[in-house]
């Protein structure tokens, strides 16, 4: 078995859990470097049993959320609302109209954020913020935020279904943009654009 579907399966197994023992920064520029050990519940012992370490490798880090100590689940994702920004285009929504109800409109809005964007990215991240949301949705237009698509096309539909007129504007991009990776750790995480995962030996 590859090591990082090793690393995964002894983590997400039943009874398995990670430790996080040690984080560095690598000689490599944007790079971090995790110690890593699997472990499994022993329950006639009642404690945690080791199997293996590893070290994990970080390459091109974005940006990231860790903390020592236990968890429960890992994944390497591609598709995720912390890589949005990195992976997706960059858009403006502009909008025109005035709804019959903003306040409705704006709790539409937030309903919305927060389906696509979940816990990851809080409001106002991505929103223009020159003015209170509220009298923005009642000045009959302008730029509502500058987003990933993702998050374009929710607003852009609570837009739309409160009978506002929507436009969009591509974004900047300088130059083809690397895809950025995901490990994710129940709720901390490490974006990169590649992770090596490596063993460094079974615990006797």
């Amino acid at each position: 078995m590859p090591k990082t579907e090793q690393f995964i399966d002894e983590i997400n197994r039943e009874n398995g859990y990670g430790i996080f023992l040690m984080a560095q920064m690598d000689s490599v520029p944007e790079t971090l470097q995790f110690v890593i050990a699997t472990t499994e519940y022993d329950d006639e012992a009642k404690g945690l049993r080791d199997k293996s370490r590893y070290i994990v490798r970080a390459v091109g880090v974005q940006e990231h959320r860790v903390s020592m100590g236990i968890f429960g689940q890992v994944q390497i994702l591609d598709s995720h609302p912390l890589l949005y920004q990195y992976n997706a285009p960059p858009v403006g929504l502009f909008f025109r109209g005035q709804p019959e109800s903003p306040q409705e409109l704006l709790l539409d809005l937030i309903q919305a954020y927060s389906g696509v964007m979940q816990e990851w990215r809080h409001i106002p991240t991505y929103l223009n913020m020159q003015q209170p949301l509220v009298e923005l949705v009642r000045s009959g237009g302008g730029l509502l935020g500058e987003m990933p698509v993702p998050l374009a096309d929710g607003l852009e539909r609570v837009l739309q279904h409160h009978g506002l007129e929507t436009h969009r504007v591509a974004g900047e991009q300088t130059g083809e943009q690397p895809t950025m990776k995901l490990m994710l750790l129940d709720d901390a995480y490490v974006v990169a654009m590649d992770f090596t995962i490596e063993e460094l030996g079974k615990v006797e």
